[in-house]
C-alpha cells in the first residue's frame, strides 16, 4: 500500500490527528469521508490501518444511539501529538479545514445535486445545487464545451461542495480571502 501521505505510520498519525482535533465520536463511514476530503490517503490503506488502530487501542469503539462510533483514546492522542511532526503542517491544516467543512455540511444535512445535460448545439450544461432542509441555498448552471469538462466539474463539485459554496459566497460578497486559504 502506498498512500500519498506516506507509509503506515503516517496514515495512522494523519487519521489520529484529524479525529483528535474534531474531538467527538464519529462513525466509520464519516471518518472515511473526512480522511478522503483530500487525496492523501487511499481507501484501502485507511480501512486496514483503521482496524489496526482499534486493535492497538489507539481508537476506541463505542455505541451511541444504536450506532458504532469511534473516538481517539488517550494513547492515540499522545501518538497524534508526539508524531504529527512527521507530516507537513500545511497538509495537516488543510486536511483538518476540509474535514471540518465537510462535517458542517453533513451536520446541517445539506443535500447536493449536480448533473450534466447535453444541449442541442453539442455543448453541455452543468447544473449544481445545494439544498438545506428543503430550501435551495445554492444553485448554479454553467455551459461548457465538452462532456469531459462537464464531468470534471461535477466531480469537483461532488468532492468539495462546501468549498465551492464558500467561494461563491466570498466572491459575491466582495471578499476574496478564501483564495488565500484564510
Amino acid at each position: 500500500m502506498g498512500s500519498v501521505i506516506g507509509g503506515k505510520n503516517n496514515v495512522k498519525i494523519f487519521v489520529l490527528y484529524l479525529m483528535e482535533n474534531i474531538n467527538y465520536p464519529l462513525t466509520f463511514n464519516t471518518i472515511n469521508d473526512i480522511v478522503r476530503q483530500t487525496d492523501y490517503v487511499f481507501y484501502m490503506d485507511f480501512a486496514v490501518y483503521f482496524l489496526e488502530m482499534v486493535d492497538d487501542g489507539l481508537i476506541v469503539e463505542e455505541e451511541l444511539e444504536g450506532q458504532k462510533v469511534y473516538i481517539v483514546s488517550d494513547k492515540g492522542r499522545l501518538v497524534a501529538r508526539e508524531l504529527k511532526s512527521n507530516i507537513l503542517p500545511s497538509i495537516l491544516d488543510q486536511s483538518l479545514r476540509y474535514a471540518l467543512r465537510y462535517l458542517d455540511f453533513k451536520r446541517r444535512e445539506v443535500e447536493m445535486r449536480c448533473n450534466t445535460e447535453k444541449l442541442h448545439d453539442g455543448r453541455y450544461r452543468v447544473n449544481c445545487s445545494l439544498i438545506e432542509k428543503g430550501t435551495v441555498i445554492y444553485s448554479n448552471s454553467l455551459v461548457v464545451d465538452t462532456n469531459e469538462r462537464a464531468q470534471h466539474m461535477v466531480d469537483i463539485f461532488n468532492d468539495h461542495p462546501e468549498a465551492i459554496y464558500r467561494g461563491v459566497v466570498a466572491l459575491l460578497s466582495g471578499s476574496v480571502d478564501y483564495l488565500l486559504g484564510t
